[in-house]
């Protein structure tokens, strides 16, 4: 059986190489060393021992980690993972990709990040939530409204940000409904939540074709992966007027030139549990020959490095908008660049999540007024804005030649955060 895992190249550590990207982007600032010796290095990384009454009555120790990268805009903000591959550098690898999301949507936030090694899927419902509220007890005195605020990730959902919130409002004698977002809409979640990193995904798909195609309407998309940022992206591409023409899951995809019912596609996936089972498809596909599909815009959204040296030169889309984080390798990425594919990067383009995070975060604090109608504009809005700064930074500060939409991105996002810092003093 195909699966995603097959695209993926050789263990990379992904700290090491966002300590590269961050160092090239200080050189293009015309930076100095000290300034990234100062973002590169995290402000705070914690390990906790988390100790779990299994349902047999033994007890098994669990290993978790919180990634405290940068403040210098506001509290850190993140999302915690489970699964049984995760590592410290891991963690601080995404933390201090969260610090750069944050500034370049323009949000008060700080990039933070945790993980917890454990496989949840071996977990009865009662073990995860001893596991859970085991964790963030351990973290409780680095957390808080206005110091660190959880979300979800990986493998957590907004049940798990429901135990997270009554866990810490119980050791503090309150009610915080500001320390983690994405939380259950009947304790203060959004019902935006679920679908705005698709959405975000979606709008930048259509800012980008703005640009570059005079439009998204009756222009043919390929999405890799039908998650929950693939489905909402497809959805949302499909409502704007875009053709999608394949999809994929980790099974395999499906394509039809002629466009997919997306609503049809999600039903076949529910009841199924594969889109391979959709029978309107023209012809069944894998997921190496969906990334090579001749399309306007091309989506990847499952996992990481499956856009490699090996079958980038392969790539026909005009247009890659990563709803995915690091589904581009730098040299597939220099390959494409050199070809004139304009890639609308990850900090970019799947940046709705915490966009919503920050409009739910706000709406705890000022008493929960707002309508599902007014997040959405506000994301939308958000989004609109982050693409249009960091698509003006490119083409009025940078050499186009050599520098790509993902240097753009980078560079407004580190400049921001140097400024801040600078401004307080901490450099």
């Amino acid at each position: 059986m195909y699966n995603f895992g097959d695209c993926m190249t050789s263990y990379i550590d992904p700290y090491e190489e966002a300590k590269k990207q961050l160092r090239s982007t200080v050189e293009l600032l015309g930076l100095g060393y000290d300034v990234y010796e100062a973002l590169a290095t995290p402000e705070r990384v914690i390990q906790v021992k988390i100790p779990v009454r299994m349902d047999d009555g033994s007890v098994k120790v669990f290993i978790g980690w919180r990634s405290q990268h940068n403040s210098a805009l506001g509290p850190y903000k993140g999302g915690i993972r489970y699964h049984p591959d995760v590592t410290m550098n891991e963690v601080i690898a995404l933390s201090m990709w969260m610090t750069w999301k944050c500034s370049l949507a323009g949000l008060p936030y700080g990039g933070g990040k945790g993980g917890v090694r454990v496989d949840p899927k071996r977990l009865s419902i009662r073990e995860l939530e001893r596991l859970s509220r085991g964790y963030f007890a351990a973290l409780a005195e680095y957390l808080g409204v206005d110091l660190d605020i959880p979300a979800p990730d990986v493998y957590t959902n907004p049940q798990v940000m429901a135990w997270y919130f009554d866990e810490f409002s119980r050791i503090k004698g309150g009610l915080y409904y500001g320390v983690v977002t994405g939380k259950p809409v009947e304790i203060g979640g959004l019902e935006a939540r679920i679908y705005s990193t698709g959405l975000g995904v979606a709008i930048s798909a259509r800012e980008a074709a703005k640009k570059l195609l005079g439009g998204i309407e009756g222009r043919t998309v390929a999405i890799q992966g039908f998650g929950n940022v693939g489905y909402y992206a497809a959805k949302f591409l499909e409502e704007m007027g875009a053709i999608v023409v394949a999809i994929s899951d980790s099974r395999g995809g499906i394509f039809n030139p002629r466009g997919l019912n997306v609503g049809e596609v999600i039903s076949v996936k529910e009841k199924t549990g594969t889109v391979v089972n959709y029978d309107k498809a023209e012809k069944k596909i894998t997921n190496e020959e969906i990334l090579e599909l001749k399309v306007d815009v091309l989506i990847p959204a499952a996992i990481e490095n499956v856009i490699t040296e090996a079958n980038a030169r392969n790539i026909k889309a005009k247009i890659i908008v990563e709803g995915a984080n690091g589904p581009t390798t730098v040299e597939a990425e220099r390959m494409l660049t050199e070809a004139g594919v304009i890639i609308a990067p990850d900090i970019l383009a799947n940046a709705g999540g915490v966009i919503m995070s920050h409009i739910e975060w706000v709406n705890n604090r000022i008493g929960g007024w707002i309508t599902e109608e007014e997040a959405r504009r506000k994301l939308e809005e958000k989004m609109i804005a982050s693409f249009n700064n960091t698509w003006n930074f490119w083409e009025s500060k940078l050499d186009k030649t050599r520098h790509n939409l993902r240097a753009a991105a980078y560079a407004v996002a580190v400049d921001r955060v140097v400024k801040a810092m600078k401004l307080r003093g901490q450099l």
